[in-house]
């Protein structure tokens, strides 16, 4: 992947962006409508477009080539060594072109220059994230407990990654 910086992937563009912009607003409505369908509203801990936009939280889109939103992803700060992925969502229609893969990749790439060691996720139990599961674990990633202000759910897998740091972030 390529460093920080926008990313050209597949015909598609990731870059950091306002989670705010008007035409998002597709994107936010079936990342939330996805996470209602099966999961109980006391375990759905995506964070609403509003909140994505508050300090601490960088947040990346992926434009096809007409620059249409097709993905997302966001990078929230825990503490100066341990940040946590929030909000990765491909829209249906994207699926299977590995921009789910890649937009992992450039989030776990900005972790690493903005200097953490650590990333970690919360993501669900169910059936329908088993997919999201097996990229984060073929990313790295491992389950943990949880972490920050997570308790014990069982709609919810938590899983963490150690970041080796590469000779151009050392």
């Amino acid at each position: 992947m390529n460093g920080p910086g926008n990313s050209r992937v597949q015909g598609s563009r990731i870059a950091a962006e306002n989670p705010l912009g008007a035409d998002l607003a597709l994107l936010h409505r079936r990342h939330t409508d996805e996470m209602h369908a099966d999961t109980p509203p006391e375990s759905i801990h995506m964070l609403p477009a509003s909140a994505l936009a508050a300090p601490g939280i960088s947040f990346f889109v992926a434009r096809d080539g007409e620059g249409t939103p097709v993905a997302m992803g966001a990078l929230k700060r825990l503490d100066v060594v341990h940040a946590e992925i929030k909000s990765m969502h491909v829209l249906a229609e994207h699926r299977g072109k590995g921009l789910a893969r890649l937009m992992l990749m450039r989030l776990i790439d900005e972790a690493r220059a903005a200097g953490f060691t650590r990333v970690s996720l919360e993501t669900g139990s169910q059936e329908s994230f088993k997919p999201a599961r097996a990229l984060y674990l073929r990313s790295g990633f491992t389950e943990c407990g949880p972490f920050a202000s997570y308790t014990h759910d069982p709609n919810s897998v938590y899983m963490t990654c150690t970041l080796a740091m590469t000779t151009e972030s050392a």
